[in-house]
């Protein structure tokens, strides 16, 4: 009897899956474009950024050059509710500043009791449906998981399945692509000529994870406009070290434009971004 009084103690205690899965929108809503004959998105790891970095972030996603105003956003280590960040809701905030719909999606939390980890969001200017949060196989350190999270959107008339993606860092190479699969996975649920956009931070430092990602991602019908370039940096010793960690794949779509914002440095990673039109 204690026994069972004590596991529906912890059943009440502890948050559901439910929690960790969000969606709403901006209370006033940019109008998206009527055509969108090119369409940008964004790929950005913010380190969950809050405060006056927030503030600048969402000045930038507004008006910098290269990634202001994009119709789609996929972001990653999206805090809500964590004492580091300001218990703020960040994806809300960013997507109120926008004038966005938003989802936003976090792993389980490691041990009872613990803040949730950090999440992921998909903030567009067009409505998100069909929202899943997908929680990555394999875990970190200290039972850490990761996340990644898919979502749909219209655009003249024809629908695009749209994923923002965390991989965990500390775990091997073979590992790291059953957790991209298993965004490939979500996505082979839908009809096979849907475009598609996966992006995120693949956490792809290893010599080899470079080769080994765009064969997978290649055999599953995708494309990158990116190559090689480095999307983070981090210092060992006052010596900047570049890796190559981020992403955006690309199935039934072409990038006509696309770069790396170097001049972005809310982050440890610098953000992507393409505009894109349909094959």
């Amino acid at each position: 009897m204690v026994k069972l009084l004590l596991i529906l103690f912890i059943l009440f205690l502890q948050p559901p899956d439910t929690t960790l899965l969000e969606s709403g929108k901006a209370e006033t809503l940019r109008k998206p474009a009527p055509s969108a004959n090119e369409l940008k998105v964004v790929s950005y790891n913010i380190r969950w950024r809050s405060g006056d970095d927030l503030k600048l972030l969402t000045k930038l996603l507004l008006e910098d050059p290269e990634i202001g105003g994009a119709a789609i956003l996929g972001l990653q280590e999206v805090d809500r509710a964590k004492k580091r960040s300001g218990m703020s809701n960040t994806a809300k905030i960013i997507a109120d500043a926008l004038g966005l719909h938003y989802a936003w999606a976090a792993p389980p939390a490691p041990k009872f009791g613990a803040e949730e980890e950090t999440g992921v969001a998909i903030l567009s200017a067009y409505a998100l449906s069909d929202v899943r949060r997908i929680v990555l196989p394999h875990e970190g350190p200290n039972q850490r998981r990761r996340v990644a999270l898919g979502a749909t959107v219209e655009i003249d008339k024809r629908q695009w399945r749209v994923y923002s993606a965390h991989a965990e860092t500390r775990i091997s190479v073979g590992k790291k692509l059953e957790q991209f699969k298993a965004v490939l996975d979500d996505l082979a649920q839908f009809p096979a000529d849907t475009p598609a956009v996966i992006m995120g931070d693949f956490n792809t430092w290893e010599s080899s994870a470079d080769r080994k990602t765009i064969k997978l991602f290649s055999d599953a019908g995708f494309k990158t406009p990116f190559g090689g370039e480095a999307t983070f940096r981090y210092r060992m010793l006052f010596v900047p070290i570049d890796l190559k960690l981020d992403w955006i794949w690309l199935r039934g779509l072409e990038a006509g434009s696309f770069g790396i914002d170097r001049k972005v440095e809310i982050s440890d990673h610098w953000p992507l971004w393409a505009n894109l039109k349909v094959k």
